[in-house]
């Protein structure tokens, strides 16, 4: 298994178009690694990169301790999961699992004795004479993951992997991907646009924009400490409230409501326009008038099953802002309603990026 180290990575095409910008990633060895963007963001050009179906325009690739940024795809000992699976329609699962080992030139009985292993592994033992087209998607997914497996790399690259399958298939295989990750150890680079998936699998996660990457953390670091408003507008199964406010003596003038300063916030100055963020998760509704709450009507309610997502228009042109609801509390649209952030859970952005005071520092051994 190994680290990969990028450098400056940049990908120009022959167009003009610049999918990566001087990349620089470091992903640690054995790592459950998520690339999370929206369409045309450059993750899925960068997972080429890294395999080699993309030549870098500039910058480089090390995995491990070697400089694989010249190197043929098969000299790099990683192993692709595509979208699509890109399963050969006229070979059995036993052959579709055992082609790499036969690139390789591995012995027939080796290669097939290693693919009967894999497949047990994957619950596909009973399939291994089946042709792809007499497979479920559930299935195929699998057979795809099995021949990845089957030729132990270095690396683990997925390209949506799971994009194709039903929801409830891909709640069953995100828990199965996860596990297997798990136990095997490899190093995996997994893209996706689909921000619960990254979420609940990844140990960490680079948001993408514009073929930049905009913040490098674990889930509950992007989740709960976006560092710009990209990163909060995009991250989360809503996005979160960004308002525009302005700081106050002792406090922040959000829609008519001066609120208190965040203790999470960086220094603000008196007169300063700013945006305010808060996820509708951390607000409380309150049918009742409350003091130093944000107050509007109620102009859509969405059901979510347990709870409800509460939309309310506030005062002048400060917008909407949002409100989860438990299930049983939901207002009625044209009821007023005050909603007031939970302690700790506000930021504060300045020019799109987070005005953040540092992070206390942790006493030795606190996270063991």
């Amino acid at each position: 298994m190994a680290a990969i180290t990028m450098s400056g990575l940049t990908k120009v095409y022959p167009n003009g178009v610049r999918a990566l910008n001087a990349l620089d990633l470091q992903i640690a060895d054995g790592e459950f690694f998520a690339l999370l963007g929206p369409s045309g963001c450059g993750k899925t050009t960068l997972l080429r990169t890294i395999a080699g179906l993309e030549v870098a325009s500039g910058g480089t690739v090390q995995i491990g301790d070697t400089d694989v940024t010249g190197l043929p795809p098969g000299r790099r000992d990683v192993a692709m999961v595509f979208q699509d699976y890109a399963l050969f329609p006229h070979m059995s699962v036993r052959d579709n699992i055992a082609y790499p080992l036969r690139i390789k030139k591995v012995d027939r009985r080796t290669r097939h004795g290693k693919a009967a292993e894999t497949a047990d592994g994957l619950g596909l033992a009973e399939l291994l004479e089946r042709r792809p087209a007499q497979l479920s998607g559930g299935q195929q997914q699998r057979v795809a993951l099995a021949r990845a497996m089957a030729y132990t790399p270095q690396v683990f690259l997925l390209d949506e992997p799971l994009s194709n399958l039903d929801a409830r298939l891909r709640l069953e295989a995100r828990t199965f991907l996860k596990r297997l990750q798990r136990d095997l150890g490899v190093t995996t680079v997994f893209v996706t646009h689909d921000q619960a998936e990254a979420l609940a699998l990844a140990d960490r996660i680079a948001v993408m924009q514009g073929g930049r990457i905009r913040q490098v953390g674990t889930p509950v670091e992007v989740f709960r400490r976006p560092a710009n408003t990209f990163v909060a507008g995009f991250i989360g199964s809503t996005p979160m409230n960004l308002i525009p406010a302005t700081v106050r003596d002792g406090g922040i003038d959000v829609a008519g409501a001066v609120l208190p300063i965040p203790e999470t916030a960086g220094e603000v100055t008196p007169g300063e326009s700013i945006t305010y963020g808060v996820r509708p998760e951390y607000l409380d509704y309150s049918p009742a008038e409350r003091a130093g709450a944000l107050s509007g009507e109620v102009v859509v309610v969405e059901n979510l099953g347990s709870s409800s997502l509460v939309s309310l228009d506030l005062p002048g042109d400060a917008g909407t802002v949002q409100v989860v609801v438990p299930e049983g509390d939901e207002p009625q649209p044209g009821d007023r309603g005050w909603v007031v952030p939970k302690a700790g859970r506000a930021l504060l952005y300045r020019d799109d990026e987070l005005v953040a005071a540092p992070i206390p520092a942790q006493p030795a051994g606190a996270n063991r």
